[in-house]
């Protein structure tokens, strides 16, 4: 009888014992869904992030497209007007004659003047008496 006794004992303390382990396993589980959870949002937020960046990319990328195509077409109405001023050029006489006759003096000094890189260079040389001819006094040849 004290062999049944013991272990019975020993049956709740081993019960006991497993029903403490239990209760620390489910901590753990508890503690592992809340980090599940966690690194869930983790994930459906950087997903987000990628689908607005790739969005982003194709939204930059339909962008670039249309502007490019801008530039072809500036491109083409450029060389078109070109084409118009030389045949314009080339069909009349005179126009030929203005467009070849050297231009005044003042104006060519104009377009010969120095590239300033910043207003303070402006003022320097216009402080050094190299100031733009009078355009009034300009003679045409």
């Amino acid at each position: 009888m004290r062999v049944l006794i013991l272990l019975l004992l020993a049956a709740c303390a081993l019960a006991g014992l497993q029903t403490w382990r239990i209760g620390g396993l489910t901590d753990k589980a508890d503690q592992a869904q809340r980090i599940i959870g966690t690194l869930s949002a983790g994930i459906e937020s950087r997903d987000n992030a990628i689908h607005r960046l790739n969005e982003d990319a194709v939204t930059r990328e339909r962008q670039e497209q249309s502007l490019r195509t801008q530039l072809t077409q500036a491109g083409q109405r450029a060389r078109d007007r070109e084409y118009t001023i030389q045949r314009l050029i080339n069909e009349n006489q005179e126009m030929r004659d203005w467009y070849s006759a050297r231009l005044p003096d003042g104006i060519g000094r104009m377009h010969a003047r120095p590239a300033f890189a910043s207003a303070a260079d402006y003022l320097r040389w216009l402080s050094g008496g190299d100031e733009l001819s009078d355009t009034g006094k300009l003679t045409r040849h």
